[in-house]
């Protein structure tokens, strides 16, 4: 294809980012790669650039030669970054998923560059930003400069990410692979179990919400004779197509964008990034909408379905943190937990294994001292793990420990008791 004018190299676009600026970095399946890793190179001629993204895949910024020319302040943290945020050379913002857009429309981290990953121009002259609308959208609106990696490889989503070609101060043309991620390579017996614990609670009519992970790919699996499902979801990936082609998902009775699938971005296999393309099914909004509790709570029967690192005896689930050390962020959990309360028939799910990779408990009599509290125990509802679902809402401190007990793994189960013991009397 004849490429439209006014590209440039990434060396000549990348001389837009200045030493103590702000530059946002496109995220997820959206990561742009070659441009982040171009950046890097010129680290050199850089000091004090502040570096704001959410998840991100296919880079690495955890590298401490970066000190001194790039600060990562993330908004969202993943293993790209994680290192760095636990050092000198970076921090995290805790913040609602939802509210993130606020940050760059308000001024609150104002914006002098944003770096994204877009489709090739339509023939109207707009590109998407594909895979990954969320917060990019408002980055997009509200930087003072725009550097577009375009490419032919990233599909044209329908919804709030057209993009004029016009909008972008530099376009890099790069025809590369997005990066992949596979969710069912990870599911073991233990993330299947849940999975049938959790579609158990499922009802026909439900509007889902899916976080990330294998357990919400186990729980798409046991879906299929359901009826009349919705997706209103943060994320989606590979697990909901057959559930889509098949009429499960139908978003017949959804009462926000009704008929249609609604997520804020896309993270999964080429054949996700392949189904998504130019399918008007599925609309990809920004974050500040699809996660709005508020919204949420109209749709029926909202079934939200995130997991945790670990809950405590009275029901407080730290989702972002192992101690003091930043592992995640608090995302979009707390969005659609409250948003599926406040839905007719809604509910909201806590789901985990019961013990970590080497065999501690994940409910227990204390979080971790420095723990963050994402998800408050008068927040907290339904908790899953492989050995049953229980529902605490409505129950008193003793009685949630009692209830989350008979869940926990059943080495552990006599040490909880006797610490629930020694606090209730």
């Amino acid at each position: 294809m004849s490429l439209p004018q006014n590209y440039k190299t990434a060396e000549e676009a990348l001389q837009l980012v200045q030493s103590d600026q702000r530059v946002f970095l496109h995220g997820s399946a959206a990561t742009p790669i070659h441009l982040i890793n171009k950046l890097i190179e010129q680290k050199d001629r850089l000091q004090n650039v502040e570096l704001v993204s959410i998840t991100q895949q296919g880079i690495d910024l955890n590298d401490p030669e970066l000190a001194g020319h790039f600060f990562i302040n993330s908004l969202f943290v993943s293993k790209s970054n994680r290192i760095a945020v636990n050092s000198k050379v970076g921090d995290y913002v805790p913040v609602f998923l939802s509210e993130i857009p606020l940050l760059f429309t308000r001024n609150i981290l104002p914006l002098d560059v944003a770096i994204v990953h877009v489709s090739p121009p339509d023939k109207h002259g707009y590109c998407s930003l594909g895979t990954s609308v969320d917060i990019a959208c408002a980055a997009v609106n509200a930087a003072k400069k725009v550097i577009a990696q375009v490419n032919p490889n990233m599909p044209r989503t329908h919804g709030d990410g057209f993009i004029p070609f016009s909008k972008f101060d530099c376009a890099v043309w790069v025809d590369e692979p997005l990066p992949e991620v596979n969710y069912s390579d990870g599911v073991n017996e233990t993330n299947s179990r849940i999975g049938k614990f959790v579609a158990e609670l499922v009802e026909d009519g439900a509007t889902l919400q899916l976080g990330i992970g294998t357990i919400p790919d186990s729980v798409l699996k046991n879906l299929s004779n359901h009826k009349n499902l919705g997706l209103h979801t943060e994320m989606f990936s590979d697990g909901v197509i057959p559930l889509i082609k098949n009429g499960t998902i139908n978003n017949s009775l959804k009462k926000k964008v009704n008929g249609y699938c609604v997520t804020s971005f896309l993270l999964g296999t080429r054949m996700l990034y392949d189904f998504a393309d130019d399918n008007p099914i599925i609309k990809a909004l920004e974050v500040d909408y699809v996660n709005d509790p508020r919204i949420l709570s109209q749709n029926p029967k909202v079934t939200a379905i995130n997991s945790a690192i670990e809950i405590d005896l009275t029901g407080q689930v730290c989702s972002d943190s192992i101690g003091t050390y930043q592992y995640s962020g608090i995302g979009g959990q707390m969005d659609f937990i409250r948003g599926a309360a406040l839905s007719e028939g809604g509910k909201p799910i806590i789901a985990m294994p019961s013990v970590t990779s080497s065999g501690m408990s994940r409910i227990v009599p204390f979080l971790k001292q420095g723990a963050g509290v994402v998800t408050t125990r008068g927040h907290t509802h339904w908790v899953v793990t492989e050995y049953g679902a229980i529902n605490l809402f409505g129950m008193n401190m003793e009685q949630r420990a009692r209830e989350l007990i008979k869940i926990a793994h059943p080495k552990h189960r006599e040490n909880l008791e006797k610490e629930a013991f020694e606090r209730f009397k």
